[in-house]
């Protein structure tokens, strides 16, 4: 059976070559297995046939069973169509089409009765149907058909090439036709039994032709359950496999860095989410297994201390640590935070960056190699072959979603016996994402913030209000605090009215000039020394207002700055407006946050800007991010991609099939962690052949 699904859709009957070369171009359809899994995403009931005296131009999707009469042209030009007389006993209803007329004129019989579908409309006072889907009554009798017609996503190149929907699902009936009796099961009996779940050909069946409502949900859900539970049991399957194979670095002493730091350098009380996580790291440490674990905190909360504090462990048991950060922005400031972190003790630090000078670099390269060099912090400098650990104990990857996977693991490869791993990441994670994209890691959340820390209050503002703004703006200067004003774009777009930086900036600078005021202009565009001198002359307080673009979002902790414009914020995504966020309410002063929009807003950019002024909780917008833009679009998961492709599952929807998968996949690993057992045979045959024969990174997280 393989064989014949692993097939190229070219030899499928109603396909070929040139119809196979746009399947896979458009659709990534490249084998019968493709189409097979190409799954609809709606359905519309088709037992009703209307009667054309019944048509009228307000109705949805209309099925009606009768003759074509006639075809005349009309209109020239663009305008230029075919036009048909449609008939059933009850009336005539006009066909109209504007593509094709050659094909449909040759191909369309008048006098046989054909089947239409289609949505009415009305044009100068008369009922029509453009471009219907239409099929010869007697065909229809010979294929498969569902009282529930599946929809297939399709694009205008395949529709110009004249594949729709309609000849999508076509091949799913010739398809089915040849796999009818031959489809294998992927879960083995005892699973299916137990769990209740309908067969694989059943379902496949009833996805694409459905033979009642009832039977297309226990369709649905046994393929969104097989979809989760390979990837969970796979995650998991990794993980025992790693804690078999892998030994990490025995870090049971907690010694006298680590003790000497807690008594004279911290200068304030762990919070509770901080101990609690320090604990489960410490364990982790000791474990002698290799730690594997994530690491979720908000901007603020005391992620950089852990880290450090994990790292004192380590040097406590005759290692050293190292930190990677995405930018030298973020890298400069984690060195200048632990440097000062670490005021008065004998522990040899340094910072890695690509600015780093020659000299430097080979010294720090010779201290690094001797062990003389204890805690090296740096970007992706740390990954080149150059540089060489002595005794290497613990990695702590920073918003490590903009980190490649194979980039992670030069780090990992530096060493004989493989580090430790902590990835951190400011961006919390919604619940149904972290069990898939970090489903093989343990997950630490330190979910509360410093004591003195004020919560940031957000407003929504309308443009109108700008007056008001500025004046609450002035006030805040006059009160030696910075303010951050952030647009979407850096040039006026003539396909969206959103404020634009360059204009922003122009009119800011008028409103508030000097000498009284400074305002300096931050974009991705500018050169990096450029940028750099904006941003020195921001942190020191010689600008009052930084107008800028979004990359101000990660890697400035600037205490001064207490309030954040987000303009246009209707523009920007939930994770993003969050981030922006938390650019300020860094020190002890209330801060806020001002989201300005235009009058005009979707139902969906509402609900976006009254959930952030409604709540600062990450996680609580992270999981109404994920259910109002998908997992392919959030902060993060863009950059690096999911690493399976979903057909028929949704993260934001489908969070309780995930944990029922999850469940399942674990009690199963409980019985047999290896997943060796002769029951589970068909279950391994599945896993390798979703995930294929690739290196397992899941070692270096």
């Amino acid at each position: 059976m393989d064989n014949l699904l692993s097939q190229e859709i070219k030899f499928l009957p109603g396909v070929g070559p040139k119809r196979a070369e746009l399947l896979g171009k458009e659709l990534n359809i490249f084998t019968m297995e493709d189409l097979l899994y190409y799954f609809p995403y709606k359905y519309i009931d088709r037992t009703k046939f209307y009667k054309v005296q019944e048509v009228h131009g307000n109705l949805p999707y209309i099925q009606i069973r009768g003759k074509i009469t006639e075809f005349r042209l009309a209109g020239g030009g663009p305008s230029k169509r075919l036009v048909a007389d449609f008939t059933d006993e009850t009336g005539v209803l006009e066909l109209v089409w504007f593509k094709g007329l050659k094909w449909i004129r040759q191909n369309l019989k008048p006098g046989k009765e054909y089947i239409l579908f289609g949505k009415p409309s009305l044009y100068n006072n008369k009922v029509n149907l453009v471009h219907p889907e239409i099929e010869e009554a007697e065909k229809q009798e010979t294929r498969l058909v569902s009282s529930l017609q599946a929809f297939y996503n399709t694009t205008e190149k395949l529709k110009s090439s004249y594949i729709n929907s309609r000849v999508i699902q076509k091949l799913q009936s010739n398809l089915l036709k040849q796999v009818r009796g031959k489809l294998s099961e992927t879960l083995p009996d005892y699973l299916v039994k137990k769990l209740n779940l309908i067969s694989l050909p059943e379902a496949l069946l009833n996805i694409h032709f459905p033979e009642n409502p009832g039977l297309l949900k226990k369709s649905r859900m046994r393929l969104k359950f097989e979809e989760l539970f390979f990837i969970q049991l796979n995650l998991l399957k990794q993980k025992n496999f790693r804690k078999e194979r892998f030994h990490g670095h025995p870090c049971v002493k907690v010694g006298e860095y680590f003790n000497n730091f807690y008594r004279n350098n911290l200068t304030f009380e762990l919070t509770e989410a901080q101990k609690r996580v320090l604990k489960e790291i410490r364990k982790d440490l000791g474990s002698g297994k290799q730690m594997n674990r994530l690491l979720q905190g908000d901007v603020g909360s005391g992620k950089t201390l852990v880290a450090l504090m994990s790292i004192l462990i380590a040097l406590d048991n005759g290692y050293q640590g190292c930190l990677m950060a995405p930018t030298e922005v973020l890298a400069n400031q984690h060195f200048q935070t632990i440097q000062g972190f670490l005021e008065n003790m004998d522990i040899h630090i340094a910072l890695l960056t690509g600015s780093t000078k020659q000299t430097e670099r080979k010294e720090i390269h010779k201290d690094l190699q001797s062990g003389q060099l204890q805690i090296l912090i740096g970007t992706h400098a740390l990954i080149e072959e150059t540089v060489i650990f002595n005794n290497l104990g613990i990695v702590i990857i920073d918003e490590q979603h903009r980190f490649g996977v194979a980039q992670r693991a030069k780090l990992w490869k530096k060493n004989p016996r493989p580090p430790h791993i902590l990835v951190m990441t400011a961006t919390p994670i919604p619940r149904t994402l972290a069990m898939t994209l970090y489903g093989d890691l343990e997950v630490s959340v330190i979910n509360e913030l410093p004591p003195g820390r004020k919560p940031i209050k957000t407003v929504h503002y309308y443009d109108s209000k700008r007056l008001r703004l500025f004046g609450f703006l002035r006030k805040q200067i006059e009160e030696g605090r910075q303010i951050y004003i952030v647009y979407p774009l850096i040039k006026e777009s003539e396909k969206m009215d959103y404020k634009d930086l360059e204009d922003g900036y122009e009119s800011i600078s008028r409103d508030f000039p000097p000498p009284d005021y400074a305002v300096s202009i931050v974009h991705g565009r500018m050169k990096p020394e450029e940028r750099d001198i904006a941003m020195r002359y921001f942190i020191s307080g010689k600008t009052h207002i930084m107008v800028a673009t979004t990359v101000i979002e990660v890697g400035v902790d600037i205490r001064n700055a207490t309030v954040m414009v987000i303009e246009s914020a209707e523009r920007f995504g939930l994770s993003q407006l969050h981030q922006l966020r938390g650019r300020v309410g860094r020190g002890t002063d209330q801060s806020y946050c001002i989201l300005m929009s235009s009058v005009k807003l979707t139902a969906e950019a509402k609900k976006r800007l009254s959930v952030m002024v409604r709540t600062n909780d990450g996680f609580e917008i992270a999981e109404m991010d994920l259910k109002l833009r998908g997992p392919g679009d959030i902060e993060g998961t863009q950059q690096s991609g999911i690493p399976f492709d979903l057909k028929i599952a949704n993260l934001g929807q489908d969070g309780q099939i995930l944990q029922y998968a999850r469940n399942v996949a674990e009690q199963i690993l409980d019985d047999d962690p290896l997943l060796t057992d002769k029951k589970n045979l068909l279950l391994v045959k599945q896993i390798r052949k979703l995930t294929g024969r690739k290196f397992d990174w899941s070692a270096i997280s």
